[in-house]
């Protein structure tokens, strides 16, 4: 099969600048939770191709697939004259396929692979030029209803506005999701015609006319109700939220994840976690998120695209696009971003930041610290209050920190910059050369005692402030006599 997604519309009932599809759940939009089922089949080799149809915002759209989807093609199609019409600007991808094409809209994020598996498998045995899936719905809204004829069989689809009182009546309602073989489907497409009151080319006349050729239509009923709900404004998009939030939390509980509280756990559609993991309130795993078995994921964590071995312990940190080695703890409050690789049993304390950082086994950054383009060797110890200058306004500078080296509190490290293995650098160093292997680095300003100034500065100060109530007609009591240093120019005031 090739698959196309219809991912064109502009969904104007979101009141947004942002193409419908690209608006999310679990910090993916709900383009991506469709793209993930049909990857997964693809992955099988049901699936082959995919081929997204794009529209409104076009460059929105297909820079998300770039990034997110590369193995994805797509078709454009402008300007937007309906769902037929859609499929039509396919077709050139699909010149010689003589197989099916499974039709998916980008807005129905619950969408899941059994349900696509499902309508493969029916439409094989059936031999069916067209398979559809249908769901009953108490309340059908204004949703496409599916017509049969008195043998039960499929003779077409009637669209909500164009349907007559006693078609509204009818609870069984197209889902949008078509499994067709390709050749019938394009003839069908190729005598559409925009005779409706939108005036666009409808897909489900198609459905009428495969029917009217006498080719056989067969509907898939799901019972899944939630998975068939497609999005059309923002509070259907939290509605859907919620119920993916629900879903995918029971799915992890039953693989041997433990999830504290499940009402404020976010968890994507491409996270993977290993068994026996604890996720306390308030995570967030997103992205491509994979999480080994045994770890601990503190209290509003927030992980996106994160990586994360066996037995690693994260407290209330920020990772994105980082990876964090076996057995190493990060946080409370740290921030790791842009590729910083953690080694294994590595320590990142409260209020570390990372940037593009290699951070070696058994490496320490216990607080209040940021590196920036570094690499810091095995067992390394990093200070508190540590700085590494990378940017001097206009370029990155990479700072080197060696195996088992030990920079102490408040360094500033002006890169480019290295500190050779086993070296020690002094508290409060400012440094601008490289350290050797095995040396004591000392960059401190040097040191001046000024003895009973602060007793001359508190004296000086009572001493303006009685004139300054003499001044004021006020009674502040006697001045205090000047305070004064003599130098060898001759006497002046402390200032």
């Amino acid at each position: 099969m090739i698959a196309l997604v219809m991912a064109a519309g502009k969904g104007t009932r979101m009141l947004s600048e942002r193409p419908k599809v690209l608006h999310g759940i679990a910090g993916e939009p709900m383009l991506g939770f469709v793209m993930n089922e049909l990857e997964e089949l693809r992955q099988e080799g049901l699936i082959r191709r995919v081929v997204v149809i794009v529209g409104h915002a076009a460059d929105q759209v297909q820079a998300y697939l770039r990034k997110a989807w590369p193995a994805s093609e797509d078709a454009i199609q402008a300007p937007q004259l309906g769902t037929g019409h859609a499929v039509m600007q396919a077709a050139p991808a699909l010149v010689g396929h003589a197989g099916a094409v499974l039709i998916v809209n980008g807005d129905l994020p619950l969408l899941s692979a059994t349900t696509l598996r499902q309508m493969a498998e029916r439409h094989r045995s059936e031999r069916a030029a067209l398979t559809l899936l249908t769901v009953d719905l108490p309340d059908p809204g204004h949703y496409g209803r599916i017509l049969r004829g008195p043998d039960g069989s499929v003779s077409g689809i009637v669209e909500y506005r164009d349907a007559t009182p006693g078609q509204r009546a009818i609870s069984e309602i197209n889902v949008g999701v078509y499994l067709a073989e390709w050749p019938p489907l394009l003839e069908a497409l190729s005598h559409l015609t925009p005779e409706n009151d939108q005036g666009e080319f409808y897909l489900t006349d198609a459905v009428a006319a495969i029917v009217a050729r006498r080719l056989k239509v067969v509907a898939v009923k799901t019972d899944d109700i939630e998975a068939t709900y497609g999005i059309n404004n923002r509070a259907e998009l939290a509605a859907a939220g919620a119920r993916w939030r629900r879903r995918t939390c029971d799915r992890w509980l039953e693989r041997g994840v433990t999830i504290e509280d499940p009402a404020t756990t976010w968890i994507g559609p491409r996270t993977v976690i290993g068994a026996d993991t604890v996720i306390e309130p308030g995570v967030q795993l997103y992205g491509a998120t994979r999480i080994g078995a045994r770890c601990t994921i503190g209290s509003h964590s927030r992980l996106v695209d994160a990586v994360v071995g066996d037995r690693a312990t994260i407290r209330s940190s920020d990772i994105t696009d980082s990876s964090v080695g076996e057995d190493s703890t990060v946080g409370p409050f740290a921030r790791l971003r842009d590729h910083v690789v953690v080694g294994r049993g590595a320590r990142i304390g409260n209020f570390v930041e990372m940037k593009k950082v290699r951070f070696g086994d058994g490496a320490k950054a216990a607080h209040l610290t940021y590196l920036g383009d570094a690499e810091v060797g095995e067992r390394a110890n990093i200070g508190c209050g540590t700085v590494t200058c990378n940017y001097d306004g206009e370029r990155k500078h990479r700072t080197t920190i060696g195996k088992g080296a030990f920079v102490g509190t408040n360094n500033t490290l002006v890169a480019p910059l290295s500190v050779g293995e086993d070296a020690y650098t002094a508290a409060g160093s400012t440094l601008t050369e490289d350290v050797p292997a095995g040396a004591l680095a000392l960059g401190r300003a040097r040191q001046v005692i000024k003895e009973g100034w602060a007793y001359r500065r508190t004296d000086e100060r009572a001493r303006r402030r009685a004139e300054a109530g003499s001044d004021a007609g006020g009674a502040a009591g006697p001045a205090l006599p000047a305070v004064v240093e003599t130098a060898q120019d001759g006497p002046r005031e402390l200032v």
